[in-house]
């Protein structure tokens, strides 16, 4: 039976995309911190990626850190992004896909090219990401590991978040179609969905102290916390303690996707 605590990824080398800040920085400094050799990305090596990979660093394994727009010339684009990556810093053993937009336009308002980009960035590029990792480690035979982060807004929707809900929405199914497809190969694949956690994209609305009380009053144990709530999750799902999880989406929102309503 395999070891069911196992939490240690020492030599192990996961990629996290959209990890210089927010959620996905997060999960890269506590996977960092059980001994996981980590590959940052982001779109371009600013002042926030450069402190991601010091933080990183701090645990005392390899960092580095690789810069691509996902947006650009799918799917070769990407595609040769994860060829380039595996290359240079390989062999990758998990895939963390965090990479994505958030966009607020009512459904009435919402123009196209909006709706476009989101998918784009939120849905395709995991699909694409997963795809090309997932055909190198069935010609290697490795037992790689994904998880894809979604969002509490992929099973409760919002007004103004057409886009990003029905992108997040896709998000679960993907986790579940491609880990039936993939396990066979002893691959792998499942999903993390935080509800509201504060990040700089999220400030701008919980830096409003009604915003963040009426939030907090729609949450079970009453909290909106940091994106470091989310690292623990992550590190399970790709840990060898969840081997026999395939297929599932982890709700990580302090209880607020199984509550109906709040009292009066």
């Amino acid at each position: 039976m395999k070891n069911a605590a196992n939490l240690d990824f020492s030599g192990k080398t996961v990629l996290v995309t959209g990890s210089t800040q927010g959620v996905g920085r997060a999960v890269a400094e506590h996977l960092a911190k059980l001994g996981a050799n980590l590959i940052l990305h982001g779109l371009n090596e600013d002042a926030s990626a450069r402190e991601a990979v010091l933080r990183c660093q701090e645990a005392g394994n390899p960092v580095h850190l690789v810069t691509h727009d996902l947006l650009q010339n799918p799917p070769s684009g990407i595609q040769e992004f994860v060829d380039r990556t595996y290359q240079d810093h390989g062999p990758i053993d998990m895939l963390v896909c965090n990479a994505g937009t958030y966009i607020d336009q009512p459904f009435l308002e919402m123009e196209f090219s909006r709706f476009d980009r989101t998918m784009r960035l939120n849905v395709y590029a995991y699909f694409l990401m997963v795809q090309r990792m997932a055909r190198r480690w069935v010609a290697d035979g490795h037992e790689g590991r994904v998880v894809l982060v979604g969002s509490i807004n992929g099973r409760l929707a919002e007004d103004v978040h057409v886009a990003y809900d029905t992108s997040k929405g896709a998000v679960e199914m993907m986790v579940k179609s491609m880990a039936v497809s993939l396990a066979p190969h002893k691959i792998r694949v499942n999903g993390m969905a935080p509800g509201l956690v504060y990040t700089p994209l999220t400030a701008p609305a919980l830096d409003d102290p009604t915003f963040k009380q009426w939030m907090e009053k729609h949450t079970p144990n009453g909290q909106v916390p940091g994106p470091d709530a989310c690292g623990g999750a992550v590190a399970f799902l790709l840990s060898d303690s969840a081997w026999h999880i395939h297929g599932q989406m982890l709700l990580v929102d302090g209880g607020m996707s199984a509550w109906q309503q709040p009292d009066p």
